[in-house]
């Protein structure tokens, strides 16, 4: 039987190529590990030769330095044999545009940013073929999340509450905002698609957050069963209680061995309407990264481990907690109402 599902791809991927400015004549390279989906390069390959790229694919060793298996956690700590290699770094620093299509990506490994640096822009992709089309950013989406970001520049506090229990306040003094709108067009900047949020870096942060039944541990990529609730004090989550969703954040913590696991990173709500909150209870683990819940509209997002402001870079006990039914005010100015997306 034909596979006709490499056409479907191509188109997909010319169109996310459209959204990131790709223009004839730039040089591209897509980037992979062997355990890449196969699709994905070839995908991309055809995309951006139909863009009048130059086009270079490079498949390098795997191995993450994240002691977790790599079933797309987020942890985001790139490959060893890229972290270790200066000449791949020389290729991607030297390209326009560079397609990532690792399992786990570079977001926290300090030699993305060497990259960047060089103007490159950096697109990650590596969530399944129908949540990257259902999700499909819009040229609206970049102003959408710019907004968000002019609110936390011009709070001091972000504010944290739902009727479960949770009342959490956060300060946004240097707290480097930014935002993920789902593509890459402007030089020196990196996005993943699909993805459409904002979120800051905080230093600071105090209360309690309570997780309910239905939220969303990642990277476990499973769903909350009982009540969880953690203490939070100077950024720093000073005890866990609960039943077995409980025991096990806790276990995660104590058996990770690192001195920041219990350290929350950042923190921000999700933009995208067209997310699904059940996509992760469809899919298997190793199919996606989960961006269906990181992004969700109207979702409270919040992470442990690495801080790149604080020097926390190598800190993989990273956690992304996505939590429904919650308010977000920043300042004055509510962006979430009871888990509802306020624009």
């Amino acid at each position: 039987m034909t596979d006709l599902s490499a056409a479907d791809l191509i188109r997909l991927f010319a169109a996310e190529f459209e959204l990131c400015a790709l223009a004839p004549g730039e040089h591209v390279v897509v980037l992979s590990e062997p355990t890449s989906r196969g699709d994905y390069v070839a995908a991309a390959f055809g995309a951006a030769q139909l863009a009048g790229a130059h086009v270079v694919s490079a498949v390098v060793p795997a191995g993450s330095p994240t002691p977790v298996p790599s079933t797309h956690t987020g942890s985001g700590a790139g490959l060893v044999s890229v972290l270790t290699d200066t000449a791949v770094q020389q290729l991607l620093q030297n390209a326009d545009f560079v397609v990532d299509l690792t399992r786990e990506g570079f977001i926290h490994a300090p030699v993305q940013q060497e990259i960047l640096a060089a103007r490159t822009r950096i697109l990650f992709v590596c969530d399944a073929p129908d949540v990257l089309a259902r999700n499909l950013a819009t040229a609206a989406d970049s102003g959408r999340v710019a907004r968000g970001v002019e609110l936390i520049k011009g709070a001091a506090t972000m504010r944290v509450t739902s009727a479960a229990g949770t009342d959490l306040t956060v300060d946004l003094t240097d707290s480097h905002p930014g935002a993920q709108k789902g593509f890459v067009d402007r030089p020196g900047t990196w996005d993943h698609w699909p993805s459409t949020m904002v979120m800051c870096w905080p230093q600071d942060s105090r209360g309690r957050l309570v997780l309910s039944p239905g939220d969303i541990l990642l990277p476990f990529k499973e769903y909350v069963r009982d009540e969880v609730v953690l203490e939070i004090s100077g950024g720093h989550i000073d005890a866990v209680t609960g039943a077995a969703d409980a025991a096990f954040l806790e276990r995660f913590f104590a058996d990770s061995d690192d001195k920041w696991a219990r350290s929350l990173s950042h923190m921000g709500w999700g933009m995208m309407r067209s997310a699904d909150w059940f996509a992760t209870a469809m899919y298997a683990k190793h199919e996606i990264m989960g961006m269906d819940a990181r992004a969700y509209a109207g979702n409270f997002l919040w992470s442990t481990g690495p801080h790149p402001f604080l020097g926390r870079e190598e800190s993989y006990a990273h956690l992304d907690i996505a939590m429904r039914g919650c308010t977000v005010r920043i300042g004055d100015v509510t962006v979430v109402a009871d888990g509802e997306l306020v624009e």
